[in-house]
């Protein structure tokens, strides 16, 4: 029973680090391409970039989510 909630916490942990990397880079893309939009009216970037800003906002829900999830399966894992 330990092993299998070892290997979730190892799980949860590894998706919440992999969110976080993704949701830091989609966030900051949609930054520099929305301010590039910004200059260039008429243009699609402006959308493309508030898709990124979502997606960022997005996977760091995401990683919170995995983070909160990983504190509670560490918190009811039995003491030895």
């Amino acid at each position: 029973m330990a092993m299998h909630n070892e290997q979730a916490c190892i799980k949860w942990r590894m998706s919440g680090m992999i969110a976080r990397f993704v949701g830091i880079v989609a966030i900051a893309t949609g930054f520099v391409i929305g301010i590039y939009g910004l200059e260039d009216t008429g243009a699609r970037w402006l959308q493309t970039a508030l898709g990124l800003l979502v997606t960022g906002m997005l996977a760091q829900g995401y990683a919170l989510y995995c983070s909160v999830k990983r504190r509670q399966e560490l918190k009811d894992q039995p003491k030895l």
